[in-house]
């Protein structure tokens, strides 16, 4: 009789599959990760501030206690909507809203997010130097 020839078993485990399916993943999160970031870029400087020099006023945005925005740059002063803000800090700087210089003040008791409202209008009009106004401490 024929004695038939085994075939030896592979214990080894296919991972070309595994391997595709993870590199799809890497591919997937490289691309989806720029888009969770979420957040409002602010231009804050380091240590102690230096005033804003005079050849470049800014444009200040005063955020109120009861939340009524001001904005002010030179004798101008206007009161803007929070959805009209873009529109008014274009007609004031007169320029590219990349060069202008914003400053956003809020009452010490204004909302929070009123304030964030702002800077992210601020940011969504192309506006990239955005700053903070502060009160210096008195000891």
């Amino acid at each position: 009789m024929r004695s038939r020839k085994r075939r030896r078993l592979l214990a080894e485990m296919n991972v070309v599959p595994y391997i595709d399916v993870s590199l799809v993943l890497l591919v997937i999160f490289m691309l989806s990760a720029p888009l969770l970031t979420q957040g409002v870029n602010v231009n804050l400087p380091k240590g102690v501030s230096k005033p804003v020099p005079d050849k470049t006023p800014p444009i200040v945005i005063s955020v109120a206690k009861d939340g009524k925005l001001d904005l002010q740059y030179k004798d101008q002063h206007l009161s803007p909507q929070l959805q009209n803000l873009a529109a008014a800090v274009d007609k004031v700087g007169h320029g590219n809203p990349a060069q202008m210089q914003v400053l956003v003040g809020g009452d010490a008791h204004a909302d929070y997010g009123k304030v964030m409202a702002v800077m992210a209008a601020l940011q969504q009009a192309g506006i990239s130097h955005v700053g903070l106004l502060t009160r210096p401490e008195r000891h």
